[in-house]
């Protein structure tokens, strides 16, 4: 089974639907609702951290370069005043229309070992959107899975971006190879993992001889094994088998 590889048309399209429904979980909640996916957040922290990504993005997406940009994280941004669910509407009606507008192949920074293109964020701003979604939705008890494709590519994307850039919940001397499968999808990953280290493993190629069989096997659907990775459900909703214990070295925050 071979990994997804999106298109601007396939991310855009999932941008265009995610977006309107945040919108629409987070109009239901009072603003000091818990999110419980997201300790210490309340509704109103996850329409303005939304907002906050949206503007920051959109400030240098569209710009030609692959400097990092100032300010060089989406926290450090200063949003316009102004209730926050507008606010959030406003910034991603125009990242909508910029991103739409934009070749995907052409340059930009980001953050990750990837190709410094355009690409890299219609494709974050979808998965980005769509978790939050998934959080929104969680806060009044309607949460609904993301879709098959889409969560499969944001497995891919946890895997190929996420992980290899540094950014796991936590450090751990993780050792040994892990298969993801997502039944719904049709997809698996390999993910070699030597410490800090960790490795994409082409499914389509023989894999090394330097024990290159897989110590833990978790099967699910692609939205589940996308929340369980970034940790907004436990790896126990999958199917696991062998040694649980190295799932953790997969998870993303």
């Amino acid at each position: 089974m071979s990994r997804l590889h999106g298109t601007k048309d396939f991310w855009i399209a999932a941008l265009r639907a995610e977006g309107p429904a945040f919108h629409a979980a987070v109009a239901e909640a009072p603003p000091d609702t818990p999110v419980l996916s997201c300790p210490d957040w309340n509704v109103n922290d996850l329409v303005l951290h939304l907002a906050r990504i949206y503007h920051w993005v959109g400030s240098f997406v569209g710009a030609g370069r692959t400097e990092a940009p100032t300010p060089r994280f989406s926290r450090d941004v200063e949003l316009p005043g102004g209730e926050a669910l507008p606010l959030c509407k406003q910034e991603y009606d125009r990242l909508l229309a910029l991103l739409d507008g934009l070749d995907p192949e052409a340059p930009a920074w980001n953050w990750a070992p990837q190709p410094k293109k355009v690409a890299f964020w219609q494709r974050r701003m979808a998965h980005e959107t769509a978790v939050h979604r998934w959080d929104a939705q969680m806060a009044i008890a309607a949460a609904e899975p993301i879709e098959a494709k889409l969560a499969a590519d944001g497995v891919s994307e946890v895997l190929d971006s996420w992980l290899p850039a540094g950014r796991r919940h936590a450090a751990g001397p993780w050792q040994g190879v892990a298969q993801l499968v997502a039944v719904d999808a049709g997809q698996e990953w390999f993910l070699r993992m030597r410490g800090s280290g960790v490795a994409l493993l082409d499914t389509d190629t023989i894999l090394d001889d330097d024990d290159h069989h897989a110590r833990v096997h978790a099967v699910g659907s692609a939205s589940d094994l996308l929340l369980a990775l970034y940790g907004r459900v436990d790896f126990d909703v999958l199917d696991v088998t062998g040694d649980a214990s190295l799932l953790g070295g997969l998870r993303t925050g």
